[in-house]
Formats: structure tokens, sequence, C-alpha cells
């Protein structure tokens, strides 16, 4: 039951599409246009910079919300830590399949920043360098999405037999499921990026040239 409030708490704070509503303050459906997502990689191809940070930010603060909410509520239960990852996980879906957008939201990239923010800060610092490092060297941004998801579950597990993740034995496979089950969710999302990746006809960004559309 307290697993089922958590990623309810979580969804309901991933309902708030960042890009969606910047999208509709400038007139503009983002879904309709570059992938047809509601992320921060089309909002920052469909309106620039502006839109792309402002995207980001939201969209990853609003699972460190939820987190924070959730923490809160079980502060002190000793599953705080693995309820904290299922109101992440819940932040994930309801950023991915928003009810009130026919399910058409993002790819739950910066959502799941966020969760790793609330959780692992120093843990943030290494998958942001190595997101960055990745899209300036390939400018391929849907590379360095699926990168740092593996890199995350395999941080996740590394930090778990390691006894450093502040969770019990006996929830410790159930925490390295859900990291494993929004790698592969991430994976999933980005099946067109994979294809395209594997045919060399992959849409690339590079960052020095996007206009200040918003």
């Amino acid at each position: 039951m307290e697993r089922l409030l958590c990623v309810v708490i979580g969804y309901l704070f991933g309902l708030i599409q960042t890009g969606y509503i910047y999208g509709k303050i400038k007139n503009i459906d983002i879904r309709k246009h570059g992938s047809g997502n509601a992320g921060t990689t089309n909002a920052l191809r469909t309106l620039g910079w502006k839109a792309g940070v402002i995207t980001f930010i939201g969209d990853c603060l609003k699972c460190v919300v939820a987190v924070t909410v959730v923490q809160f509520l079980f502060i002190q239960d000793p599953r705080q830590a693995l309820y904290s990852m299922y109101a992440g996980f819940g932040a994930v879906l309801g950023h991915n399949f928003p009810f009130y957008l026919k399910f058409k939201g993002g790819k739950g990239i910066a959502s799941t920043a966020g969760l790793i923010l609330a959780l692992h800060p120093r843990m943030f610092l290494i998958v942001a360098a190595v997101f960055i490092g990745i899209v300036l060297f390939t400018q391929y941004v849907s590379l360095a999405s699926i990168a740092i998801m593996i890199l995350f579950v395999t941080m996740v597990v590394v930090k778990g037999q390691s006894g450093m993740l502040f969770v019990s034995n006996a929830d410790l496979y159930e925490y390295y499921a859900l990291a494993i089950v929004l790698a592969l969710l991430a994976i999933w999302r980005h099946r067109a990026n994979i294809k395209r990746l594997l045919n060399g006809t992959e849409n690339k960004t590079d960052v020095r040239k996007i206009g200040k559309k918003s």
C-alpha cells in the first residue's frame, strides 16, 4: 500500500509538463513539432535555449519535490529510501504518460535526473558530467541519454553492493529492479532514436548553434 501511495504521489507531480506548458504560453504545442514529445530536447530544438533550460529545470524539480514529499511522509520509516525511489519512479511515469495529454509526454530523462539529484547528489554530478561530455563530443543527445541510464543502474548496483544505499538487504534487489525498469523504459522510449543511430540518420544537436527562439 505504501509503495502504491508513493507511486501515485510521484505520478501526480510528474503530470506537470513543463515543456508543454511553456509551449502553450508561446501558443505552440511542442508535441506537434520536432520529435513530437514534450521533453527538454524537443523544447530546446523547437523553442530555443531558454525553453530548453526551463523545461529541464521544471521536469527535474518536479521529481525532486515528489521525492522530498515522500521522504517527509515516511521520515521515521526504515524503508524511506525505497519509498522515495517509488516516488521518483511514479514521477517519471507521470512525465512520460500524462493521462490528460492522451499519455503522450516526454522520455523521462530530466525527471530521472531529478530522482538522481534527490537521492544521490554526488552520483548526479557524475551523470551530468558524462551526459555533457557525450553531447559535446558526439552531438547525440539520445546517445547521451541512453548512456547515463545504463550508468545510473551500474552505479546504483555498485553502491548497493558496497552498502552505501541506506537500503536494507531485504529491499536491495527491489531498489535495483526499479532502477533497471527506469533504464529499460528510457531505452524503450528512445527506440526510434536507437534505430536512427544504428542507421547513421539520427539528428545531431550542436548546442553552440541553438538559436534564441524564445
